[in-house]
């Protein structure tokens, strides 16, 4: 039997006597000093503090961040200190994004603490007083009341219709009533421990009083917190990735350039020449501005993503939503709307259907598909006065206190009970209000509701003197003290057929998963009843009324469309199992083949058989933090990159372990969002498919860009290398290189950032994680355009040398506007993995005005007279530029040519 789960099959009286104390008087002050000593107070411990100091320092180790650092001091000893400025500012930008994203993850646990109680009513020495919560000790004797947060996991003794919020720890959708009786025996969920109140939660209804059983990091809140503490960050593929693409870099790159360096010496030119050429070129190879141009294009996709109501909180894990395979999602709240609503009544002995969903009173019922009002159904319309004047709930427009107003696209909320408010809302739809009946009818008396009469009813009179008791409760209870039931518009007897009829139909009811409430009334004559056993008998039964909380409209679209994309999506709830299974099958989410688990079924099974079935669930129910951490970790084995949805504190753990984690903007908890990588501002599951698809689209721009920068770069040291080992003159200066790294890899490839989406983005199966980032033809087009862009250059710098070997000058302008022409034609390339002419050069405007400025520079340093001596430049005249353009526009041409012999293959390849 787990900890949490140890006094709900004890007896109030063993509960108190294990503790040491008496329920009327409570502990005294020498003993909770005592018991304090040994636990300690009654907080949430943060862990170890990283200094932000520290923090910041961390920044600057990270691989790509050296790499670029040594570019600023090569920059710097070749007298180019705009660049080594330049660089020095990436740095420090990279540093302060990932400095201020983890100051922001790790106050996780810091809104984790905000939900613990500030004070708490305790009796210590035979009398009531308040103290701080954090001065709880176990063995503490305090009461609850509603409106009041549970300062600790407490074993209640007494409760009076307490009824209290566990969503944001249990996922249950509505408010749980709890008891003091105890539970049988057994591993009892966390869900179903009824005689147990938590750290965290809230009182919302009747009052109470327990045991502290557990205090601190031992309560179940504080399991999670140390499951946050003990949770690592993942890293994400494209972290992974650049990681892996700085070292290649940096390898190549030195050993290429220090070949073109003795290759020159060898062939006669200059030590120092050489030298400041084979550092222009290190500085060309190493994309010191790839991180920057990463960034921005993370940060252009994040604005993206926040018109289509995704918010991003840490940068690198955008492109991680490209490659999710697993969505596992949270139901309530997320799937579903996590607000009661009625679609089901039987009254009359006919089933009635009401369309709507949510707090807004707007909807229809239909019987077998014809409409039908509620005035002109005299058993429907009482069964909707009851439920309206058996209420203690408000229907509310928002901001707008006591007003029922029939606007479309207003916002409506319920204050009190969720059920309640399901049968305002409901009543509404019928034209059946509380403002109106109130004119009717005023309450006389009310007996509230309470777990062991399971109903509640209230006496009503009307403008003539008429009095009704009108009572809704459980159907099983209820329906035993009916004697009549309302049939054809009459009053008749309530025969044992008519008796079944209704048990039937409320078990067919619960078999969909519908919450179920029965309705009944009487006539009164007389003084009032003083008790409700006087009131709650001979009862006229008039029908059933079956609430669900439904499922967002445009999730079903939105898993239909994750299907396509070959994305599977797991419900994990800490709902009941039923319900679960309903929701499932309503969106697609269960299919024939697919497997539903509960937690204790869960807690069963070892590790190997749960890792050999977890790719068949589907469902999860009746889950606790610790199932759901494991779930995402088990998926992640399996190769699966697990995205993982929640709104709940108890979600938060899974949330932070997984590779990308979504928390609700809306109803989630701080503590969801700042362990959340993902915020959803509508709370809607369709938004995560957007946020998807910009994912995709983000990795795929980014991969891009890092074609185009590293097949130049390829460009440029194979044409040094080449005319090395051929013996000829340099075909390019230091200058000239990086003038060439400095406009071509600046412009041109921030506007591939923000490149279109392709059209069948969110056809492809998901790219798999630990793919290359050269994978699915990168490579090759790096390779074959290098080749080609260094050949041509090279060709063409060699044709106008051989005809005039003194105008060493004149080549060298040739091949530098041939090496900058190809580039710029080169990236319109990068666009698709398919050939340049599969999309329309104007689809990315930005790009084009980027090329043509471009070339407008190149212009300026080859005829601006004063930039010439600066360039090693001289003007060119048409039969070289008939050169340029040739040898630039070749590369891609003769690289096109070799594609087509070589398909370049779409689709991610399939899961390791």
């Amino acid at each position: 039997m787990s900890e949490g789960s140890r006094f709900v099959d004890w007896e109030s009286e063993r509960v108190a006597s294990y503790f040491g104390v008496d329920p009327d008087m409570g502990l005294d002050e020498a003993e909770t000093r005592k018991r304090r000593e040994k636990v300690g107070p009654n907080q949430l411990a943060e862990g170890q503090k990283v200094s932000p100091v520290v923090m910041l320092i961390n920044q600057f180790k990270d691989f790509m961040v050296l790499v670029l650092l040594a570019a600023t001091l090569v920059s710097g000893l070749l007298g180019e200190y705009t660049d080594a400025v330049a660089i020095i500012a990436i740095v420090v930008l990279n540093a302060i994004l990932g400095f201020v994203q983890e100051f922001r993850a790790e106050k996780s646990l810091s809104a984790l603490k905000k939900l613990s109680a500030p004070t708490a009513r305790v009796k210590r020495n035979g009398r009531w007083m308040r103290i701080p919560a954090s001065d709880l000790v176990p063995g503490d004797i305090i009461s609850l009341e509603s409106g009041d947060r549970i300062p600790a996991d407490v074993r209640l003794i007494h409760a009076e219709n307490l009824y209290i919020e566990e969503s944001a720890l249990t996922g249950e959708s509505v408010p749980v009533n709890k008891t003091d009786a105890r539970l049988p025996q057994g591993d009892v969920p966390l869900g179903d421990r009824k005689n147990m109140a938590y750290l965290g939660t809230m009182a919302v209804r009747g009052t109470g009083i327990g045991v502290v059983v557990h205090t601190g990091m031992e309560t179940e809140m504080g399991r999670i917190a140390h499951l946050i503490q003990s949770t690592e960050t993942m890293q994400t593929p494209l972290q992974r990735r650049l990681e892996q693409l700085g070292k290649i870099l940096i390898v190549v790159a030195l050993a290429l350039t220090a070949v073109v360096v003795l290759t020159g010496i060898i062939h006669g030119h200059e030590a120092y020449k050489m030298f400041l050429a084979g550092v222009s070129l290190a500085v060309a190879a190493i994309p010191e501005g790839l991180p920057a141009i990463v960034t921005i294009a993370l940060a252009l996709g994040v604005q993206r993503m926040i018109k289509r109501q995704a918010i991003v909180r840490k940068l690198p894990s955008v492109e991680t939503l490209g490659c999710a395979s697993v969505i596992c999602s949270d139901k309530t709240g997320t799937l579903t709307q996590n607000k009661m609503t009625v679609t089901h009544i039987w009254t009359d002995g006919r089933q009635v259907q009401v369309s709507g969903s949510g707090y807004e009173p707007a909807g229809e019922f239909t019987i077998q598909g014809q409409k039908v009002k509620p005035a002109s159904n005299p058993a429907l319309k009482r069964l909707l006065e009851v439920a309206v004047l058996c209420n203690n709930a408000e229907l509310l427009r928002e901001g707008e206190k006591g007003k029922l107003l029939r606007r479309k696209q207003e916002k409506w909320r319920v204050d009190g009970d969720p059920t309640e408010g399901a049968l305002l809302v409901v009543g509404a739809k019928g034209e059946v209000t509380q403002e109106r009946l109130s004119g009717d009818w005023k309450r006389v008396k009310e007996y509230p509701f309470d777990s062991e009469r399971k109903m509640m009813s209230v006496l009503v009179e009307n403008r003539k003197g008429e009095r009704m008791v009108f009572s809704k409760g459980a159907p099983d209870v209820l329906l035993n003290k009916c004697t009549h039931i309302l049939n054809n518009g009459r009053k008749t007897p309530l025969t044992d057929a008519l008796r079944s009829q209704v048990t039937e139909t409320n078990e067919q009811l619960a078999s969909m998963a519908l919450r179920n409430l029965a309705f009944a009334y009487r006539e009164w004559k007389g003084a009032e009843p003083q008790r409700e056993s006087a009131a709650e008998r001979e009862l006229v039964f008039v029908g059933l009324a079956g609430m669900i909380d439904p499922p967002r409209e445009e999730v079903k679209d939105a898993i239909r469309t994750c299907r396509r994309a070959g994305i599977r999506t797991v419900m994990i709830t800490g709902d009941h199992q039923i319900t679960a299974v309903a929701i499932a099958q309503q969106l697609g989410i269960l299919t024939d083949r697919g497997l539903t688990v509960t937690g204790s079924e869960l807690g069963r099974m070892g590790d190997q058989e749960f890792q050999k079935k977890v790719n068949d669930i589907h469902v999860y129910a009746r889950v606790s933090p610790e199932h759901k951490l494991k779930i995402v970790k088990a998926l992640q084995k399996e190769g699966h990159v697990v995205a993982m949805t929640g709104d709940g504190v108890n979600d938060a753990p899974a949330i932070k372990a997984s590779d990308i984690g979504i928390a609700m903007g809306i109803t989630g908890t701080d503590v969801s969002k700042e362990a959340s990588s993902l915020v959803l501002a509508d709370d809607n599951f369709a938004t995560i498919v957007a946020a998807i698809e910009e994912g995709r689209s983000i990795y795929d721009n980014i991969r891009k860009f890092i074609s185009y920068l590293l097949a130049s770069n390829v460009g440029e040291i194979l044409v040094m290398f080449m005319a090395m080992l051929a013996g000829l003159p340099l075909p390019l200066v230091p200058i000239q290189i990086l003038w060439v790294n400095l406009v071509t890899d600046g412009l041109p490839a921030m506007a591939l950032g923000v490149d279109p989406a392709e059209e069948d983005t969110m056809d492809r199966q998901p790219r798999n994680s630990r793919e290359s980032i050269f994978a699915r033809g990168v490579g090759w087009k790096i390779l074959t355009r290098g080749l080609m862009i260094g050949a041509c250059t090279l060709g063409a710098f060699w044709m106008v040398y051989n005809e005039a070997p003194d105008d060493l000058v004149r080549a060298q302008s040739v091949a530098f506007a041939t090496l900058v022409m190809a580039q710029l034609i080169y990236v319109f390339d990068c666009r698709s993995s398919q050939s340049i002419f599969h999309r329309s050069p104007l689809s990315n405007k930005p790009l084009v005005l980027a090329v043509l400025s471009s070339v407008m520079l190149l212009f300026g340093v080859m005829y601006y007279p004063p930039l010439q001596p600066v360039f090693h430049t001289v003007s060119l005249g048409f039969r070289e530029w008939a050169l340029v353009i040739v040898g630039s526009a070749l590369p891609t041409i003769a690289a096109g040519l070799l594609d087509t012999l070589r398909p370049v293959r779409r689709l991610a390849g399939s899961r390791g």
